[in-house]
């Protein structure tokens, strides 16, 4: 199996509850970053059982997928024992024998369509320009750095198309415009989105995928965030905002990065 395989196959471990499946594609030592829960393969082949044991079975729809050197990132919407459905980013990374050995994420919950009446999920789904990953890397490294963690804001026309930019946020509207309008509103509501690191960026193709550390109206937040490259400049996004857990709430203590 490729390592994609795999990642998809631990996953559907949590609407199957096959815990044997699930410790095969774990490393012993794995390593959990999901503040929820405990850390190690056997916390994480416990979630399995517990959600196997719930009278309402969890679903997983996973949405895209993608490979980039030792790690898979995955975009899935998940609804666990019925709590309601929740939209995901994961990443895993893989040891030198396959074995999945860490796993970051990011959920959200499911919301209506956007002012543009998209959604956190849909959009384009076709992985082209291969030979590109590096330089659509590159790209997304920059822009966070001049856009996003506002050190050079005046560039931030250089990386779009005009005004062409679909946009997958659930109050954001599409265009430069629709982000502009959306950044002024939170402005006058005293609240700043502050991007201070940039932590991944993992790529393929025409999808980048950053993860990235800051605060929202002051709260600890982390931000993944997933661009689709066209011809070199940024053409969609789709994200997923969590706040940070306080600290005396976490189930292990390997932080959320």
């Amino acid at each position: 199996m490729t390592n994609t395989q795999k990642a998809l196959e631990l996953i559907g471990t949590f609407a199957n509850g096959n815990t044997k499946k699930a410790a095969s594609l774990l490393a012993e030592g794995y390593i959990q970053h999901n503040l929820a829960y405990g850390t190690g393969r056997d916390a994480f082949v416990g979630s399995v059982a517990y959600l196997a044991s719930a009278p309402v079975k969890t679903t997983v729809n996973n949405i895209r997928a993608f490979e980039d050197g030792d790690k898979v990132f995955l975009q899935t919407v998940y609804n666990f024992a019925g709590a309601g459905e929740q939209v995901a980013f994961d990443v895993f990374r893989f040891d030198e024998n396959g074995k999945i050995a860490e796993h970051w994420d990011n959920l959200a919950a499911k919301a209506e369509p956007n002012p543009s009446g998209r959604t956190q999920i849909d959009g384009t789904m076709e992985l082209k320009d291969l030979d590109k990953t590096e330089a659509n890397r590159e790209l997304v490294t920059h822009f966070l750095y001049d856009v996003m963690q506002g050190n050079r804001p005046e560039k931030t026309p250089d990386y779009f198309d005009g005004d062409t930019y679909i946009q997958h946020n659930t109050g954001i509207a599409d265009g430069l415009s629709g982000l502009g309008a959306a950044l002024a509103a939170l402005a006058e509501q005293d609240i700043q989105m502050i991007y201070n690191t940039v932590h991944q960026v993992l790529a393929k193709g025409n999808y980048v995928l950053a993860v990235s550390e800051g605060t929202f109206g002051g709260a600890p937040t982390a931000y993944y965030d997933l661009w689709r490259v066209e011809d070199g400049k940024i053409a969609e996004h789709w994200d997923v905002m969590e706040t940070i857990a306080d600290q005396s709430t976490w189930q292990n203590q390997n932080g959320k990065f």
